[in-house]
């Protein structure tokens, strides 16, 4: 894996960081490592702003164990590659969704319970702040998800204070689109782990994700204008 510095996904990452202020001097960072292509961008990226920063602050890599038999070792060879340690937390989410409550719409409980898995993790590490992999199309997907289906102009932040957990949530990738993503892991080869999930890309979301890519297919500055659409609103408001 090669540790390139290359402006043409970092200075966006950077911006984002000093202007939303996600980062600060002394903090412990977990990073939500999923098993996809975004959340090891995410660790890989924040990895070389660290080496960078002008003050230190500590990353750890967590990865919520849903309760499926999955290879692991390639996230850890990730996370040991960049000299970050890699924390495993072991859950029962899978039975409980899909054995025991049965589950027909299992998506958002799902995401609530992982993320309560996520935040205890990042509280046992002493790390005050959690990264999640979100991107851009991700922002823009969830405000299609709840224009279409609950009639509410919404999308995520990209600095969340959790007041229940007292931690920061902070989305450094969220002025990337996931195009610029792939490309990087594929040029840097991470692994990715394959999601077991019966419902994986079968959901709502993966819908709003095929129709952005329609629009886009039709408006390519798509992207771009719903970013700086995002930027000057309140949903982002800084």
């Amino acid at each position: 894996m090669r540790r390139s510095d290359s402006k043409w996904f970092l200075t966006r990452v950077k911006r984002t960081i000093y202007d939303f202020k996600m980062i600060d001097p002394g903090d412990r960072v977990a990073v939500g490592l999923s098993g996809g292509k975004d959340s090891a961008a995410l660790l890989y990226i924040l990895d070389i702003f660290k080496r960078h920063a002008p003050f230190d602050f500590n990353l750890k890599a967590i990865y919520v164990h849903l309760g499926w038999e999955v290879d692991l070792v390639p996230l850890k060879e990730l996370a040991d590659n960049l000299k970050v340690d890699f924390h495993v937390e072991e859950t029962a989410i899978s039975k409980i969704i899909f054995e025991r409550r049965r589950e027909k719409n299992p998506c958002a409980l799902c995401a609530n319970m992982r993320h309560g898995a996520l935040h205890q993790a990042a509280l046992g590490l002493g790390c005050n702040k959690v990264a999640l992999g979100h991107h851009l199309d991700d922002a823009i997907s969830t405000f299609m998800l709840n224009l279409i289906y609950t009639g509410r102009m919404d999308t995520f932040k990209p600095v969340t204070y959790l007041d229940r957990a007292d931690l920061y949530q902070i989305r450094p990738l969220v002025q990337l689109p996931e195009q610029t993503l792939i490309a990087l892991a594929r040029r840097e080869n991470f692994p990715v782990v394959k999601n077991p999930c019966p419902v994986s890309h079968k959901t709502k979301r993966t819908e709003m994700e095929e129709l952005t890519d329609e629009l886009a297919a039709r408006y390519p500055d798509l992207r771009e204008k719903w970013r700086a659409a995002l930027m000057n609103s309140p949903f982002w408001s800084k």
